[in-house]
Parts: C-alpha cells; sequence; structure tokens
C-alpha cells in the first residue's frame, strides 16, 4: 500500500464558458514568457539593447513549436496515420506531443533569421537564453503531467505518480515520475550554465552548447526509465540515440571553439554601445535646446545689468566733478586774499620806518 504518491489531475482542462484553457498550453505559454524575460536580463548585461531578445522570439518561438510537432509526428506517426486513427489530429498540439530536438533545430532556423534581420550573431544570441530555454522546459514539463502522459515505470516510491486515465493504452497505478524528473533536471541545468557563464565567460556559443550537453546527459538516463511507445534501435529507445549523439556533437563544440576562439564577444549587437535610444536622443536634443534658451537669456540678462551699472557709475560721477571745481575756485579765492593782505602790509612797513 502506498503511503504517499502525486496525484494527477483528474482533467487536463477547464472551459471559461466556450473557450477552453488547457493546462499543457498555459504551461508552453509560461515558460515561453520565462526564457525571453531571463534571456533579456542576460542580453543587456552582454551590452545587448533591452526587447532584442523579444523581437528575435517572435521567429524563434513559431519556428519551435512547428518543429517540434513535425520531429513528434515523424517519431510517433502510427498515433495518427495509421489504421483507424484521425490524421487531422496531427494539428492538435493542445493535447500534447513536442520534441525538444525539433523544437531547438527549427527554432533555432527561426533565431538565425531574426538574428540575421538585426544584424546579431547567432551564437551571442543562443548563449544569453540558453538557460532560459533549460527553464522553459522545466515548467513545460509540468503539462505532461496535466495530461498524464510520458510517466516511467511502476514504482511505490513516496514521490510516485497515480495515473488514473485508462484511455490511450494507459492502466491506473503509480508510477516513477519522469515528468517532474526532467523538470528538475532543467532546473539544474540552467543554475549550471548560468554559474559557468560567470565563472568561465562563455562566449561563442559555447554557454548554450553546454545547455545541450547538460540536458541530453540528462535526458538520456530519464528517457531510459519510460515506458510509453517509442521506436527501439539495439536495445536502446530512439531519444537515446539522439541525446547521446547531440551530446558528442555539443561536447565536440565546446571543445574547437575555445581552441578557436577564447573569451566571449566584446560586442553582441552593432551600435547597441553608441547611446540611446531615440525616445531618450530626442529628450537629450530638448534638454540642450533649453540649455542654450537659458544660457541666452542668462547673457541678455547680465548685458543688461552691467549697462544699468555703467549708466549709473556715469551719473554718480557728474556731482563729484562740480564739487572738486567748486572747491579749486574756493581755494583759489583764499590764496589771491592772502596775496593781496601780504603786499599791503609790506608797503605800510617803509612808511611806518621813515616817520621813526
Amino acid at each position: 500500500m502506498e503511503l504517499a504518491y502525486i496525484p494527477s489531475p483528474s482533467r487536463g482542462v477547464l472551459y471559461l464558458g466556450p473557450v477552453p484553457l488547457r493546462g499543457y498550453a498555459f504551461c508552453i505559454i509560461i515558460g515561453v514568457f520565462v526564457a525571453v524575460w531571463l534571456g533579456n536580463k542576460r542580453w543587456v548585461a552582454r551590452g545587448g539593447r533591452a526587447g532584442t531578445i523579444a523581437d528575435i522570439a517572435v521567429w524563434a518561438v513559431p519556428f519551435g513549436l512547428i518543429g517540434g510537432r513535425l520531429y513528434h509526428v515523424i517519431t510517433d506517426y502510427e498515433l495518427y496515420f495509421s489504421e483507424g486513427r484521425d490524421w487531422v489530429d496531427a494539428f492538435k498540439v493542445w493535447e500534447g506531443g513536442l520534441g525538444i530536438w525539433g523544437a531547438i533545430a527549427l527554432g533555432a532556423v527561426g533565431a538565425w533569421i531574426g538574428c540575421r534581420r538585426r544584424g546579431i550573431p547567432l551564437p551571442a544570441y543562443a548563449d544569453a537564453v540558453a538557460p532560459g530555454i533549460a527553464l522553459a522546459q522545466a515548467i513545460g514539463r509540468w503539462g505532461n503531467w496535466f495530461n498524464q502522459e510520458l510517466y516511467g515505470r511502476p514504482t511505490d516510491l513516496p514521490w510516485a505518480l497515480e495515473i488514473t486515465s485508462s484511455t490511450d493504452g494507459r492502466m491506473p497505478g503509480t508510477y516513477h515520475p519522469t515528468f517532474l524528473y526532467e523538470s528538475l533536471w532543467c532546473i539544474g541545468v540552467a543554475v549550471l550554465v548560468i554559474w559557468a557563464d560567470r565563472r568561465f565567460r562563455l562566449g561563442h556559443g559555447r554557454a548554450f552548447a553546454l545547455y545541450v550537453a547538460a540536458y541530453c546527459a540528462g535526458r538520456f538516463w530519464i528517457e531510459y526509465m519510460r515506458v510509453d511507445d517509442a521506436h527501439h534501435i539495439l536495445g536502446l529507445r530512439l531519444n537515446n540515440w539522439t541525446a547521446l549523439f547531440v551530446f558528442v556533437l555539443a561536447v565536440i563544440y565546446i571543445v574547437l571553439s575555445a581552441r578557436k576562439r577564447p573569451g566571449r564577444e566584446e560586442i553582441v549587437e552593432p551600435g547597441a554601445g553608441d547611446g540611446d535610444d531615440d525616445s531618450t536622443a530626442l529628450k537629450k536634443d530638448a534638454d540642450t535646446e533649453s540649455e542654450k534658451a537659458a544660457d541666452g537669456t542668462t547673457g541678455k540678462s547680465s548685458e543688461k545689468t552691467s549697462e544699468k551699472t555703467a549708466d549709473k557709475g556715469a551719473d554718480s560721477g557728474k556731482p563729484s566733478d562740480k564739487a572738486s571745481g567748486t572747491a579749486e575756485k574756493k581755494t583759489d579765492a583764499k590764496t589771491d586774499a592772502k596775496a593781496e593782505k601780504d603786499a599791503k602790509v609790506s608797503d605800510t612797513a617803509p612808511q611806518a620806518a621813515e616817520k621813526s
């Protein structure tokens, strides 16, 4: 008897009137938003413009969804094109079925188109969004929980997943929650990439390659635990071989790229470091014009003040000239009077001598 287990939702869709709200779709959408948010922060930190990640994601996300669905339909074609199946179901993405390998491959094509239009190197963009993609996968895996799919072997562990649905060959019981294992693994991959990127300054696509290699390592053992139908080659599931092959390619890329182009890109977005956007530039121009106008007004005020001061100085100088002129006249008059008095005294002195 199981003492504890992870319950599965009774249904994966709620209805808001006639509008269906599917848990699987919500997990995908939330994951995309988280990837764009984190990618934008990392892009700006590397010297890029805010908003560039979202602009390129407009190309990458639709391509990724199409690629993921194509990979799933091609590798599980019997679910849609075998006898008794309806091929129209191949277009019902909301019912689940996205292959990460196809999503990354075709999503990279969409990102390449977006980067080319913006003049941005694809490896630098991939490095910025790598941990965000891992987190998006971690969130998206919970969509499998809503659909009661992609679980592992039967188990009675306390964290076993309870499956209650019996449709499409399911057997009710408790199983390894491989969706949860992969979700936790992807969170660890995101943390690893962020740490390694800060520690070793990964560039030229090496952060993205590290994400790919780390994810493949976890996907290999998690895939080995799954019990859903899959194609087998030499005793291994197709996704095991895919994970092994992609892991080797990612490691080879890291080694060769580190030798050929060590370090990180100095410029990830041409023109991003030249200044501000158009609105900021217009604001600066307006501020400059205001400063010029203020300087002109101040200059005119200074000139007027100087003129008034000069006029006052000139006016105050006129009374001084008059006062000094009057003082000079008085001094001259006194000098003349003293001279006349001395002359009279000198004339009187001989007369007094004669009488004596």
